[in-house]
């Protein structure tokens, strides 16, 4: 997963660098200021949301207007958003803790104390959660429900009837996902392993990532969103022919891999602990 954010991490900087229009000096420069106010105001301890949806909305307009593709500033404000939780778990137990104590009626009671005590306690439940695990459980139900397949509908129309797999745009699409992606994530991730530069987890195999590798060939979202900039009308169906039938081929490959070393693994499992029972007297 952490694989597949990066990866269009970097799509979206092709297209925000690849793809602009002539720079717009002042606009940028907006930007860049709302930027920088975003940054202050969380140096500052401003944690409302709504806030921040503005000033990103307003930073978003400007990096737009500026010639700079606009998707670069999403990218910019979602590293920006603090991964840091506000409230600590000691502090979190410890506000708790003084709504244990609240009698019975105490709404008739009017207390004042214990009133403060529960508002508390609910922001403090509220920012136990860092930042950015608030926007993804808020973003997540329209991202995966409405934006993704409204994406998907938008740019994946395609005629398939008398398609022409011998163009050269989707055989090299094809090749590109099927073959090229596999190859730079596995190649990469050996050497970064053989220069110390990273460790494999416990239970991750050289098997285990290539089959990952594969499944990194499933290039949809920004793969089509890349041909819709790069290629005119008369080649963009080939190259969506391409990204489609090599999301297919490396999905396939990929998933059927995991499972064969899944069954191998569970086999492999199921023979040492039979062979353990078989010693025991």
């Amino acid at each position: 997963l952490s694989l597949a954010i990066f990866d269009d991490i970097g799509a979206i900087l092709v297209v925000a660098f690849g793809y602009g229009e002539a720079l717009n000096w002042s606009a940028l420069g907006l930007g860049l200021l709302g930027i920088g106010i975003v940054a202050g105001a969380s140096r500052v301890g401003i944690r409302s949301v709504p806030v921040y949806f503005l000033l990103g909305a307003a930073v978003w307009l400007c990096i737009d207007a500026s010639g700079v593709h606009a998707t670069i500033a999403g990218v910019i404000l979602g590293l920006m958003t603090p991964t840091r939780i506000w409230v600590s778990d000691a502090r979190l137990h410890a506000i708790l803790g003084r709504l244990r104590a609240v009698p019975a009626g105490y709404r008739q009671q009017g207390g004042t104390a214990t009133r403060h005590n529960l508002r508390q306690a609910s922001r403090a439940v509220t920012e136990a959660l860092s930042p950015v695990e608030r926007l993804e459980t808020m973003l997540h139900p329209w991202v995966g429900f409405a934006i993704m397949p409204i994406f998907a509908l938008a740019n994946a129309g395609i005629t398939v009837q008398g398609a022409d797999f011998e163009q050269p745009v989707s055989l090299a699409i094809i090749v590109g996902l099927v073959l090229g992606k596999p190859i730079g994530v596995f190649g990469f991730s050996w050497l970064a392993v053989r220069l110390g530069l990273a460790v494999l987890a416990p239970g991750l195999s050289g098997p285990l990532i290539l089959a990952g590798s594969f499944l990194t060939g499933i290039g949809f979202t920004m793969s089509l969103f890349i041909a819709g900039l790069a290629f005119d009308p008369a080649t963009l169906n080939a190259a969506k022919l391409g990204i489609l039938s090599g999301s297919a081929i490396a999905a396939t490959v990929g998933i059927l891999m995991l499972l064969l070393l899944t069954i191998h693994a569970a086999r492999a499992k199921c023979a040492t602990s039979t062979a353990d029972q078989d010693r025991i007297p």
